[in-house]
């Protein structure tokens, strides 16, 4: 069994991929980092030594190097069981005061990068006429926040990506699920002096993917939302 998760090295994708690799599936992971992800890949390694692990240094804000990682995975790999588009970018701000070029960015990274590996390995599981989708995305795609700015524009669309794709794929028996999580205790939070509870712990994500995938092959979960007990900070 194979899976693909961007922005792996650390945080949601990091933990998903130690809890598939755990049961024994192979991985193929990227980051933008060289040295986090070769890291990734040897703590991985040590969960299960002898799991196949494709770990490779993507700016997924470009399209030619998410198809080059695209194609090393279909190289690597006769089927995609899983593909989690987890890579994300966030750069707080409000629209009227982000700097020139944000929006762009933020979108390349955490809309584009989705469509165009999505895109280059849906083949694999339409042969196969199977697989599971998971985009996450954030409960700023479910609502607007004051300093959301592009960050949340973009996981609005990734949310709307998800619906969209979902709807193409029924055909298939390839199912998509939107993953919306509140504050996770990764990087994107560094800085946070709050009381540890205010966060969720990103293996928490892992373990609800995990679930969601395990269901009938009849049965989809289309959303999963996520917040700390206390709710967003």
């Amino acid at each position: 069994m194979n899976i693909v998760i961007t922005g792996a090295s650390r945080g949601i994708g990091k933990a998903i991929a130690a809890k598939f690799i755990s049961q024994g599936w192979n991985a193929a992971i990227c980051s933008q980092q060289k040295e986090r992800i070769l890291k990734a890949k040897n703590e991985l390694l040590q969960i299960n030594h002898h799991a196949g692990i494709i770990a490779e240094v993507v700016d997924v804000s470009q399209k030619e190097e998410v198809i080059a990682f695209a194609n090393k995975v279909k190289h690597a790999f006769d089927q995609v069981d899983v593909l989690i588009n987890n890579a994300g970018i966030f750069i707080p701000g409000s629209i009227y005061e982000e700097k020139e070029g944000v929006l762009e960015h933020t979108m390349a990274v955490n809309l584009y990068s989705a469509y165009h590996l999505t895109k280059a390995l849906l083949p694999l599981m339409i042969a196969h006429k199977q697989g599971h989708i998971f985009n996450i995305c954030s409960t700023a795609s479910l609502r607007a926040y004051p300093n959301g700015g592009s960050y949340s524009i973009s996981k609005f669309a990734l949310l709307g990506f998800s619906k969209n794709l979902r709807e193409e794929m029924k055909p298939f028996g390839i199912k998509v699920t939107a993953v919306c999580p509140g504050p996770t205790l990764t990087d994107s939070w560094e800085g946070f002096d709050g009381p540890e509870d205010r966060m969720m712990k990103p293996e928490d994500i892992a373990d609800m993917v995990w679930a969601a995938y395990h269901l009938a092959s009849q049965t989809v979960v289309e959303d999963i939302i996520l917040r700390p007990i206390l709710g967003d900070i």
